[in-house]
């Protein structure tokens, strides 16, 4: 048999284009062409089998090797799933090491970046409040905020953002008062809330001018003493009773400040008036002021008033304005020491002050809106279980 090379399919249809652009396109040459076309180099014949070699009975033959083999191809597989499997979990752990390391030790964890310990938190909005929670909102990891996040680990994340979280109820003819009338009443409620708690000028220890203009004039008595307060506070009158004002030892982080609460209304004791109640908790990031400060601290702030809205001919009504009846305060997370009518938060790299006044008490829980706000049996200090 020849040794030579047999020609390609390629080579060959190269060949008959080469012949037909010379000319040699007609049938018959074409047909010749063909059969001077060298032959394929035949296969090689296989080998025969060996015949079947036969064992006693005793031993296992083909069906046992085939089992090792099919196992061996199990396993192989399984390896290569083994692989993949591992693969995809290292992967995984990339982007969520919180999978690994919220099962290792607390000493080991507090070595590690907080990058890869923090476990994402749940941001979705919640609902607005329509009533008395039964409990307080769960705690969460205890993550500290930071300036890109200063609501992290705190219940106040899922909440609303300033006056936006401020909803009051759709009004309606109550009290002997058309509905027009409550709905005035319940947007100058809203707009006392925001003047005196999130508007910059106030949070920033100047004049709250707005929320003096939404309280009643006739109520004299109240605007000098809450004027009297502005200009020197003491300790019968203390401008933070119905303001919210910071020292100029720190500033907002960012422009948020989260709010929840809710605003109710019902007939007032006196025909021709209604009582609206407001309950609203303010959560407030705040850094130091000096230059490259990046520890976040929060303050908490839950504020009750009692606004009365009356007709004309039982009581004051001066358009644009409310009678405040009620209002209390409780504040988590300012300075039981400086007393100066401004909200002094602590920050932990504060050294405790040896002179300063002690927190005493069990710890109360500010985000806790399951209670109703009561006037305390006397002032004190108390502690916080979270802010």
């Amino acid at each position: 048999m020849s040794e030579k090379p047999s020609v390609s399919d390629e080579e060959w249809a190269a060949f008959v284009e080469s012949a037909r652009e010379q000319g040699l396109g007609t049938e018959a040459q074409e047909k010749a062409l063909r059969k001077a076309r060298p032959p394929k180099r035949p296969k090689p014949a296989k080998a025969p089998r060996p015949p079947k070699r036969r064992e006693p009975e005793g031993w296992r033959t083909g069906p046992a090797w085939q089992e090792m083999n099919g196992t061996a191809r199990r396993r192989g597989r399984a390896k290569a799933a083994l692989g993949i499997t591992l693969v995809a979990a290292l992967a995984l752990v990339a982007v969520r090491p919180q999978l690994l390391t919220e099962h290792l030790p607390e000493g080991v964890t507090s070595a590690l970046p907080s990058s890869w310990t923090d476990r994402p938190e749940d941001a979705t909005p919640l609902a607005a409040e329509t009533a008395r929670p039964t409990a307080p909102p769960p705690t969460v990891d205890p993550q500290r905020p930071t300036l890109k996040e200063p609501f992290k680990g705190s219940p106040a994340l899922r909440w609303g953002n300033g006056a936006a979280g401020i909803v009051p109820p759709e009004a309606k003819a109550t009290g002997g008062l058309s509905k027009k009338r409550v709905a005035e009443g319940l947007r100058l409620t809203k707009a006392l809330l925001v003047a005196a708690n999130l508007d910059p000028d106030t949070l920033a220890g100047r004049r709250p001018a707005e929320a003096l203009a939404l309280i009643e004039p006739e109520q004299r008595d109240l605007h000098a003493d809450m004027e009297a307060s502005l200009r020197k506070m003491t300790a019968e009158n203390d401008p933070l009773y119905w303001f919210t004002r910071f020292g100029p030892e720190v500033k907002p982080v960012g422009t948020v400040v989260k709010t929840r609460g809710r605003i109710t209304f019902e007939a007032g004791d006196e025909p021709g008036m209604v009582l609206i109640k407001a309950d609203y908790t303010f959560v407030y990031p705040l850094v130091k002021s000096r230059p490259g400060a990046d520890e976040v601290a929060r303050t908490v702030i839950r504020r009750t008033l009692h606004v009365g809205l009356y007709g004309g001919r039982t009581g004051p009504a001066t358009p644009g304005t409310v009678t405040l009846i009620r209002h209390l305060h409780e504040v988590a997370n300012s300075s039981c020491t400086v007393q100066d009518g401004f909200l002094h938060p602590q920050f932990r790299e504060d050294a405790p002050d040896p002179a300063g006044v002690r927190p005493t008490g069990a710890p109360v829980d500010p985000y806790d809106r399951s209670h109703d706000q009561v006037v305390p049996e006397e002032a004190g200090c108390g502690r916080v279980s979270r802010t």
